[in-house]
């Protein structure tokens, strides 16, 4: 049972969207919003993206440090054996509408996952270990299968030599990337990995909290990043560069946008008051992708309305801004981005839900009440 709250408790004002508030004590992963820094177990961001791979980082969310070279192998080797999703999920997406957004179809599929691992229900740290893996390793394939099978296509099996950045845009367009395009996807997939609780993955947290297992817990996290105000941002700003069109056309779109207080997509954070600093390598990705194919155009754009942006509002671009016009010129369709945000955030996902698990306690914040006191019940016949 609820204990009553004391009277400071009763006065105190909860700030709006919990924010600042710490929910968590946790190593994995850290904003500093002044001084627009990001790390994930002590490691700088622009380290990690200039030098590292998305397997690494997954073993450093997991286990809090760097691997060696044995145990990178032994986890990519890991990876490679989970990959084959069950035949009874891949029936599921068949059965999908063709018009079901992605992420409706992702959040099903891995909700279903649980009932073809004998394992799902083990919490111990060496079974969260395994799930967790397994969902590493699934959740590039099952995307991908999403985009293939509502296309008419059949699903492309993984190839167990190539790592996740480089197997997903194989299975997603049925033939090897360039080595460049592969690297840059892998250095986005790092950038995405983790950023300490947002919305899924305090989420996650909460759901673990319970003693759910991780298959739930990353579940619901997947419903919290569908939400247009965390995972979507990205396709939106993308749509929005189709709707300006051209460079010259950009000042004249953004003001009037403007003048109308209408939401500028990809621009200002939560947390951070300076550039964040994911944005900064996806900047060059975008310019490096459109120099690759020719098209410019996008970036051109995408600098043009930063220029303004921090002109006349003082706010710069955040990780959504340059990642969409870097997927667009990379061929991915633009329901797909969000679904490629899972793809990297699982790695976050599941590291938090194992430092939850390991140091447990159910998470049960207080509400500030603002509703009546002391109302009389009236019989219905008397209302």
């Amino acid at each position: 049972m609820d204990k009553p709250k004391d009277n400071a408790a009763a006065t105190a004002k909860s700030p709006a969207g919990l924010e600042g508030v710490v929910a968590a004590s946790s190593s994995i992963g850290d904003v500093d919003g002044i001084n627009g820094v990001l790390i994930y177990q002590g490691l700088d961001i622009h380290d990690l993206a200039e030098h590292s791979n998305f397997e690494e980082v997954v073993f450093l969310l997991w286990h809090g440090r760097l691997p060696k070279r044995a145990e990178l192998d032994d986890l990519r080797r890991a990876i490679a054996d989970n990959q084959n999703v069950p035949d009874e999920i891949i029936t599921l997406l068949r059965a999908v509408p063709r018009d079901a957004d992605p992420m409706d179809a992702l959040r099903t599929a891995v909700s279903a996952l649980a009932f073809y691992d004998k394992g799902s229900k083990d919490i111990s740290r060496e079974g969260a270990l395994r799930t967790a893996t397994r969902l590493t390793a699934q959740l590039p394939v099952i995307v991908a299968a999403i985009d293939r099978i509502r296309n008419g296509h059949d699903p492309i099996a993984p190839k167990p030599e190539l790592n996740i950045a480089t197997n997903f845009l194989y299975m997603l367009k049925g033939e090897m990337p360039a080595e460049r395009e592969a690297r840059i996807f892998d250095a986005v997939l790092v950038l995405h990995a983790d950023h300490e609780l947002n919305s899924s993955t305090f989420t996650g947290r909460v759901v673990a909290g319970t003693l759910a297992d991780m298959y739930g817990a990353v579940t619901a996290a997947i419903a919290a990043l569908s939400g247009p105000l965390h995972g979507g941002a990205n396709t939106n700003v993308m749509k929005m560069l189709l709707q300006i069109g051209s460079a010259d056309k950009a000042e004249e779109w953004l003001k009037d946008a403007l003048a109308q207080k209408k939401k500028i997509m990809g621009f200002g954070h939560r947390v951070y008051r300076t550039e964040d600093p994911r944005a900064t390598h996806l900047r060059q990705f975008s310019k490096e992708m459109g120099e690759a194919h020719g098209d410019t155009h996008w970036f051109e754009i995408s600098r043009k309305l930063e220029e303004i942006m921090l002109r006349e509002r003082g706010l710069h671009p955040n990780v959504d801004f340059y990642s969409g016009s870097t997927y667009y010129m990379m061929d991915i369709p633009l329901d797909l981005f969000t679904p490629i945000f899972a793809v990297s955030r699982i790695s976050g996902w599941t590291g938090h839900i194992l430092e939850q698990y390991a140091n447990n306690r159910l998470i049960r914040p207080r509400a500030e009440y603002t509703g009546q006191r002391d109302v009389p019940y009236v019989p219905i016949d008397e209302r």
